[in-house]
């Protein structure tokens, strides 16, 4: 079965679209995403509030527009593996936080998903990568 190119684009802008308003979100809110990073233990806050903000934005623009979609895509998918560990570990919160804390991780497992199919599938027929390869590229 072809791809629909329609529903391939609306596909990867939404899976993207959580990635570009929480990059803005660090980018414009930089001390608040530093100070939960610091409460996690975690080094250097500031550095990695900045690139996480960096890495969704720019990731996230880059996978709705499909450039270097399978890249990106991987991108997102290991940081996003990453710190649905990190900051959702639901099994080691208060009774009361568990529930949102779980529904947070499974959904971060779905979104983990959808990246890593693209990155296997590619960004589809209407995107920059399919127009550098002359068009008729699904990668």
């Amino acid at each position: 079965m072809k791809p629909i190119a329609p529903v391939v684009v609306a596909g990867r802008v939404l899976l993207a679209l959580i990635f570009i308003v929480a990059g803005f979100g660090k980018l414009t809110g930089l001390e608040g995403t530093a100070g939960y990073i610091a409460s996690k233990g975690l080094p250097m806050p500031s550095l990695l509030a900045f690139g996480a903000g960096v890495l969704e934005l720019v990731g996230g623009i880059a996978l709705a527009i499909g450039f270097q979609a399978r890249w990106s895509a991987l991108a997102l998918a290991v940081f996003t593996l990453v710190a649905t560990f990190i900051f959702h570990n639901y099994w080691a919160m208060p009774a009361e936080q568990q529930m949102i804390q779980q529904l947070m991780f499974m959904k971060n497992l779905a979104i983990t998903g959808g990246l890593l199919l693209v990155f296997s599938l590619g960004a589809g027929p209407a995107s920059v990568d399919a127009r550098r390869a002359g068009g008729l590229a699904t990668a």
